[in-house]
């Protein structure tokens, strides 16, 4: 696990943003495990710019996202389909058969779970998966209790999860009740991971994450055990995270279990 530690979240933007273009540029068939949220749109904002900038070649390149909402269409302002029809796809140009999402308004949610995670498996590993953190250890979906050999799945959003995004809603009963969304382990068979953190409000899930032990109870610590996790985190997320125990990350080749 290697820590890039970062002071702002604009720098950590820029970091994400150089990680994402170096990786595509090296691997021009890359398989991106993509998330949302108010965390990496810095990081796409700058992405767009810089692949434009170098006349990236995109064409080849295939997204896979973590998660959905259950019962919004694409097309609802507040669907992640949407979300990222806004920050990446639209700007990139990219093409429908390189963007796969969960439906979240399929007839069938179960059997949705299991088609995703089959196309997921067909298209081979994700190669680079990019993550935020829930301030309760949640990434994707994965709420605290969330078996970690867990596959694509419905999931019951906490009340701490609907209040954190009830932002981005008129109003917190608007805040949909459950999602579907890739499991633990099918985030753990991505080769490499790449988790973005800022500000105070996820200083207590980077100090967990990093001090405390693998749980169910904290879904993220079971990053740890996975071989290629890079993490740009800034000074606010870290601040409570003892010198001595950032220090065992400086050797990005080090297994922390």
């Amino acid at each position: 696990m290697e820590i890039i530690r970062v002071n702002n979240y604009e720098e950590m933007s820029e970091k994400g943003a150089e990680l994402l273009v170096r990786e595509v540029r090296n691997h021009p068939e890359i398989v991106l495990g993509l998330a949302t949220g108010g965390t990496p749109e810095g990081t796409y904002k700058i992405f767009i710019e810089k692949a434009k900038a170098a006349s990236l070649d995109l064409s080849h390149i295939t997204t896979f996202n973590l998660d959905e909402y259950e019962g919004l269409t694409p097309e609802h302002p507040n669907s992640y389909h949407a979300y990222m029809k806004e920050h990446l796809f639209s700007p990139l140009q990219l093409k429908e058969a390189q963007i796969h999402l969960p439906k979240g308004n399929a007839a069938d949610l179960e059997a949705e779970a299991e088609r995703y995670e089959q196309l997921i498996q067909e298209h081979g590993s994700i190669d680079l998966q990019l993550l935020g953190i829930g301030e309760n250890g949640h990434i994707g979906f994965n709420e605290p209790g969330t078996p970690l050999d867990s596959r694509t799945h419905i999931v019951e959003l906490k009340e701490s999860t609907r209040k954190a995004n009830a932002r981005y809603f008129e109003r917190k009963s608007h805040v949909p009740k459950r999602g579907v969304t890739m499991g633990i382990a099918s985030i753990m068979d991505s080769l490499r991971i790449v988790l973005l953190a800022s500000g105070e409000r996820k200083k207590q899930a980077m100090k967990t994450l990093l001090e405390g032990k693998i749980s169910e109870t904290f879904p993220a610590s079971i990053l740890k055990r996975h071989p290629y996790v890079t993490i740009i985190a800034d000074e606010k997320a870290l601040s409570d995270v003892s010198e001595n125990e950032l220090k065992k990350y400086d050797d990005p080749t080090r297994y922390v279990p």
